[in-house]
């Protein structure tokens, strides 16, 4: 599996968006499933580079179906929900990730400190992308 290696400072989230981007695009994907990947692995960049502090990694692989997006940090710390006000630009990550990915979670690194804060969306392909089967994919 390819990784993309990335520095905590804020450049990272438009890197993992274009490595996101480029990745979901050779694998066929939809506008609207790349799109809603790109705003994701951003989200969870951005959280890594505000409150990890530490060197990142992006992947992207195939499970089955889905297509899903790994950001790990070498932060131990709990992902936890923040309150936002109306005026807040932060505080919504954990929400869009509910919202939008067909599932997602938060587990410890088995190799080292940290943690992999992962989603899956499903691999929505673009027309005239050839579908296993002939069958169309869930939508999400």
């Amino acid at each position: 599996m390819e990784r993309l290696g990335l520095e905590p400072v804020p450049q990272s989230a438009r890197a993992a968006r274009r490595y996101v981007r480029s990745a979901l695009t050779g694998l066929g994907a939809t506008e609207a499933a790349t799109t809603a990947a790109e705003l994701l692995v951003s989200e969870v960049v951005t959280n890594a580079v505000l409150h990890a502090r530490s060197a990142i990694d992006v992947s992207v692989a195939t499970v089955g179906d889905q297509v899903e997006v790994a950001v790990v940090d070498g932060s131990p710390a709990p992902l936890l929900p923040r309150s936002f006000g109306v005026q807040g630009t932060t505080g919504r990550g954990l929400r869009l990730l509910a919202s939008l990915a067909s599932s997602w979670g938060v587990e410890p690194r088995a190799d080292a400190p940290g943690k992999r804060v992962w989603f899956r969306l499903p691999r929505l392909l673009a027309e005239g992308a050839g579908v296993p089967g002939g069958e169309e994919l869930p939508a999400w």
